[in-house]
């Protein structure tokens, strides 16, 4: 089966997001950089690519130049056991950034992010007046809290 790897498109900033991401996730580094040579699109020398793991996942980053926008079309969903870890990488990927609803957000790069927790598919799951429930819960936060989405879950 062939390796699927996501390739984010920058003006300039691939390896300055690259370092940033890396810093924020266990288990991640940048993997190798590649250079524009003569008679390529892009400066002499600037970077052109970086491929970097985030706790294993494989990820490209381009300098592309500034014809395409990253947008909220394409998001990175990050699944967190608690709600320390959802804190965490919430307060680490808005600083510069923007929140958004729901458990999305814009980090300062413009790479839109899902912070969830693991639950999320248990707690939409069931009867459809949970789910409802839920979803209503979700709806008001930005910042995603599990006990409340629980309780609604339970009908409390």
């Amino acid at each position: 089966m062939p390796k699927i790897t996501p390739c984010l498109w920058f003006d300039t900033q691939a390896e300055e997001a690259a370092n940033f991401y890396c810093s924020i996730f266990p288990n991640s580094k940048v993997v190798t950089v590649s250079r524009y040579g003569p008679d390529m699109p892009g400066r002499e020398g600037s970077v052109m690519t970086v491929v970097f793991e985030l706790d294993g996942q494989k990820i490209m980053a381009l300098n592309g130049g500034p014809m395409f926008k990253l947008t909220e079309a394409f998001s990175l969903m990050i699944e967190c056991k608690t709600q320390k870890e959802i804190d965490s990488y919430w307060e680490k990927l808005c600083d510069g950034g923007e929140e958004s609803q729901c458990g999305w957000l814009k980090d300062r790069f413009g790479l839109s992010w899902q912070v969830i927790p693991a639950q999320l598919g248990e707690l939409l799951g069931g009867d459809q007046a949970r789910t409802n429930r839920v979803m209503q819960a979700v709806m008001k936060m930005k910042k995603l809290e599990i006990e409340p989405m629980k309780r609604a879950y339970e009908g409390k």
